[in-house]
């Protein structure tokens, strides 16, 4: 546990404190540089995978913006059973990508929506039950479900470093000026998390992003079409992109819902251990939980992604402990007016796909990690070998396999082949459920 130092105001570590604005404002646009990238990355990639207009494009990123600063205040302003009282940061997360990718590529966006209400009501109901389904997670399941998104986004990050849609569209996918952006991005974001510290280190992806961004630039691959058509502030009303519920897509997108519910869990007890020294109550559980599938559902209906909790501002918590609301309302209240102003959003769009290949490339790689420091938190032993190689095996294997499901109905192949976390995610729950526990020292003797 790190110390606080005397120099800074105690208000700070008390989560209704009021310390001074020169305090907040440095302090919150840490978060909102640590979460600008995981808010609107998901946004561009589905609309990649979407094929939207520029216009819908830049509503995408705006409401991820929008929605992002509502859900984070609902989760410190809480209203009855909605909201944690905790200091977070909501947004939209990489752990729904692969299956939002895949629903997107194989119908479209309004079919996305449709499930993710579904997706959220899932939600909703497991804050609700949480303490009686949370036995169904332990960290071998999570930690699988956590390292099988990792790997099935590397294909994405691949593809887009290779130029993505638009460069397949203009006929020189993986051409040698995209891969040289991407690499350069990807160099400056581990110089940055590995050579330098405080808020470089932080902002390494961003920083990388910028980068490329200016090497694009001069190589003549960014196009302002989209900021001149842009307006200054835009109202954007509910069912833009419209709703539409197609069975087999609300399966895969609820079981992901699931898991995205027990990696808040895990985000709200590193909060409070890392920054209040406690566990966080099943209240505060509870009303996390609720509230992040609340603002899904709500979310859905204008067209903003699923949201979750942000590992990487759990992280700065867990460094810094700075856990003071002001903080956090700050950062969503940045982000928030950012979503109202088209230009900003417009502009964020302009990014090249290379760019945002090489900037996610290592995201990915870390969540993928991370699975793995969970599985290897109780020990490799000869079940969790199994539980989680015959779950990564199945889920990445199938999805592998064009048409390895052809024999079965098309819902079967939307819900199991369209993305490996489902399988994943079954398959260990139901092996870790079926095999034999292993004796402990203790029990042998």
């Amino acid at each position: 546990m790190s110390e606080k130092t005397t120099e800074l105001n105690p208000a700070l570590f008390d989560f209704h404190g009021k310390p001074k604005a020169q305090e907040i404002v440095p302090l919150g646009s840490q978060h909102v540089v640590a979460a600008i990238v995981g808010v609107v990355t998901p946004a561009l990639l589905v609309a990649g995978t979407c094929e939207l207009s520029p216009a819908d494009r830049t509503i995408l990123v705006q409401v991820s913006l929008i929605f992002t600063a509502l859900a984070t205040l609902l989760q410190l302003f809480p209203i009855a059973r909605l909201g944690s009282g905790l200091p977070v940061i909501m947004g939209t997360s990489f752990a729904y990508v692969p299956t939002l990718l895949a629903i997107g590529g194989q119908f479209d966006l309004p079919t996305i929506f449709g499930a993710q209400i579904v997706g959220g009501a899932v939600t909703v109901l497991f804050g609700i039950f949480v303490k009686r389904l949370r036995v169904f997670f332990p960290p071998i399941v999570t930690g699988t479900v956590i390292f099988t998104i990792g790997l099935s986004l590397y294909s994405t990050a691949v593809r887009y470093m290779a130029g993505g849609v638009a460069a397949q569209a203009a006929g020189d996918f993986g051409g040698p000026k995209h891969w040289f952006v991407a690499i350069v991005t990807l160099l400056v974001v581990i110089i940055c998390n590995n050579f330098t510290k405080g808020i470089t280190k932080l902002a390494g992806i961003l920083i990388g992003m910028v980068v490329g961004y200016v090497v694009a630039l001069c190589m003549g691959m960014v196009s302002f079409e989209a900021v001149g058509a842009a307006t200054w502030f835009q109202f954007i009303p509910p069912m833009h992109f419209g709703v539409k519920f197609v069975p087999s897509a609300c399966i895969s997108m609820a079981i992901m819902f699931a898991v995205n519910a027990v990696q808040t869990i895990g985000d709200l007890t590193s909060t409070t251990l890392g920054g209040m020294d406690r566990e966080p109550t099943t209240k505060e559980l509870s009303g996390g939980i609720v509230a992040q599938g609340a603002a899904s559902i709500v979310g859905a209906l204008f067209g903003g992604l699923p949201t979750a909790s942000y590992s990487q501002n759990v992280g700065i918590v867990t460094v810094n402990r700075v856990v003071n609301r002001l903080v956090f309302t700050f950062a969503a209240i940045v982000l928030l007016v950012a979503g109202f102003i088209p230009k900003f959003a417009s502009i964020l769009t302009t990014i090249p796909q290379a760019v945002i290949g090489g900037a996610t490339v290592s995201v990915f790689a870390m969540i993928a990690m991370t699975g793995i420091r969970m599985i290897t938190s109780t020990g490799l032993t000869p079940r969790t070998v199994t539980v989680v190689g015959l779950a990564v095996a199945l889920g990445v294997g199938v999805t592998s396999v064009q048409g390895s499901l052809g024999g079965f109905p098309t819902w079967v192949g939307t819900v199991f082949g369209s993305s490996s976390v489902v399988i994943a995610t079954l398959a260990a729950i139901i092996l870790n459920l079926t095999l034999p526990k292993e004796q402990t020292l203790s029990e042998k003797k």
